[in-house]
């Protein structure tokens, strides 16, 4: 299970990964046609009658232009992220994370294992898992406010809101938000993304909790998140561990 949640995390970074990142080099190759006639005897198998055929074949060179053409570099704003979700339950998923320029951030999510239903789904602050996911401290607050929905101006930057679970207990989102951005003081890197129990009542719900979490419950699966190419070496690293560990066991 957990080879196939990191190769599904590898397929949606490079899936999420521009073909146009690669360094074109040109070539640009001649191409010359002549011909050479050979005249070449045979003789038949009639006594005093000789063929003569006369050939014509083309040939080909390549040569390379005289004019060197400059190597095409494609710089790119884009900027993306990933983080993988686990828990102690059977709820696993995967986050991606895509910013142009300065613009908004696009948080595409797709968790398994999940109750039919809405989740509540937060940033949290700090990356940290060594004590699952309690460890990954309260939602990520940088303006000091209180929490409240997505679209709300009072909330938490890692106020997401909820996702909603089918009767398989897939949950898939795409999520659209100014207040998390890959990059500078509030950059959402080195934190964590966390799926919660129970729905999250955008702190609207009148409960004690509703203003500091949504009463949105235990944390079921979380996961740190990495930039794209760190989070590839560290899933190449996760899959080498599992299959040593399963080859030994």
């Amino acid at each position: 299970m957990q080879v196939a949640l990191a190769v599904m995390a590898a397929q949606a970074i490079l899936s999420s990964t521009p073909h146009h990142s690669l360094l074109p080099i040109s070539f640009n190759p001649t191409i010359s046609t002549a011909t050479y006639s050979s005249s070449l005897p045979y003789t038949s198998s009639f006594h005093g009658l000789s063929l003569k055929a006369t050939t014509a074949r083309p040939y080909l060179s390549l040569s390379a232009s005289a004019s060197p053409k400059p190597i095409a570099i494609v710089a790119s704003a884009s900027k993306k992220a990933v983080a993988v979700l686990k828990g102690t339950s059977n709820v696993e998923g995967v986050v991606t994370l895509n910013q142009e320029a300065d613009g908004p951030t696009t948080v595409k999510v797709r968790v398994t294992g999940l109750t039919p239903g809405k989740h509540g789904f937060h940033l949290h602050e700090f990356g940290d898992t060594t004590n699952g996911c309690i460890s990954t401290g309260a939602h990520f607050n940088p303006n000091g406010l209180t929490h409240g929905a997505p679209e709300d101006e009072v909330r938490h930057a890692g106020d997401l809101g909820n996702i909603v679970a089918d009767t398989n207990g897939v949950a898939e989102a795409t999520i659209v938000d100014n207040q998390i951005p890959l990059s500078g003081p509030n950059s959402v890197v080195g934190r964590a993304f966390v799926v919660h129990e129970l729905e999250d009542d955008l702190g609207k719900g009148g409960h004690e909790l509703s203003l500091s979490t949504g009463n949105a419950g235990g944390r079921l699966a979380c996961g740190m998140c990495l930039f794209i190419w760190r989070s590839l070496w560290f899933i190449c690293i996760y899959i080498f561990i599992i299959v040593h560990f399963h080859m030994h066991t």
